[in-house]
């Protein structure tokens, strides 16, 4: 049995498309219902949190999530990843990599996790389980989740990190999950996988993608509009010295 959006503490953005903020880090889930088909966005920071998204999700879709987009390899966006079993993941291009079992990715990323304050075994059993990305993105890919709902995966990075993804749901309004690449709740964060030469144009690629009236759903903090990706971009070529 289907429930509203509000009934679970989810926010709707548009018909059939919602997203929730994460305890803890304030981390941005996000899902996109068609006829025949479920989009995760992002899975949360630990096996724990997934599974309470994947419930969730099958609540307000009516069905399992067939369909996991990961917007960038950081352990409050992928550590929940495992919990959506049979569903088709979906990465930037490089991504599948990262994740290879006994790379070091894996203990970069149970390391990072730990050090922000994810309890240690959490932390290693979402580790030892982080799922291959199947299904890499370079430039963009169209899913067809039915009933007339397509949504584009746009490799729109690097950025924040190496591998951003973001996601678009047409419709009035479009919708642009943008991961990490946006943040409303603090200044965008640029770890040591940050590219931030190049990270001004992956802005310009998003407002591409989602036009002057979208909403762009940020990897942590509220939903914001174009003019507020435009700031930020010229917020991140004056703090990184990229002329536009």
């Amino acid at each position: 049995m289907t429930v509203t959006w509000e009934e679970l503490g989810w926010e709707r953005l548009a018909d059939g498309v919602g997203r929730c903020r994460l305890p803890g880090w304030d981390c941005t889930a996000g899902l996109v219902r068609g006829a025949d088909a479920a989009l995760m966005v992002d899975a949360g920071s630990s096996l724990a949190e997934g599974a309470r998204l994947r419930g969730a999700a099958r609540r307000l879709a009516g069905r399992r999530v067939t369909h996991l987009a990961l917007t960038h390899p950081h352990f409050d966006h992928v550590f929940g990843a495992a919990a959506f079993e049979g569903a088709r993941v979906y990465g930037a291009t490089g991504t599948g990599a990262l994740f290879a079992p006994g790379g070091q990715e894996r203990e970069a990323l149970r390391a990072d996790a730990t050090a922000e304050g994810l309890d240690a075994r959490e932390a290693r059993e979402a580790a030892d389980a982080l799922v291959a990305v199947t299904h890499e993105v370079d430039g963009g890919r169209t899913l067809d989740l039915g009933g007339g709902r397509r949504v584009l995966l746009a490799g729109v990075g690097p950025g924040h990190t190496g591998h951003d993804l973001a996601v678009l749901v047409p419709g009035t309004p479009a919708v642009v999950f943008c991961g990490d690449l946006v943040e409303e709740s603090g200044a965008p964060q640029a770890g040591p996988d940050a590219v931030p030469a190049r990270w001004p144009a992956a802005l310009d690629r998003l407002l591409e993608l989602g036009g002057d009236d979208a909403l762009y759903v940020p990897g942590h903090g509220a939903v914001v509009d174009a003019a507020f990706v435009r700031a930020q971009r010229d917020a991140l070529a004056a703090r990184f010295g990229v002329s536009r």
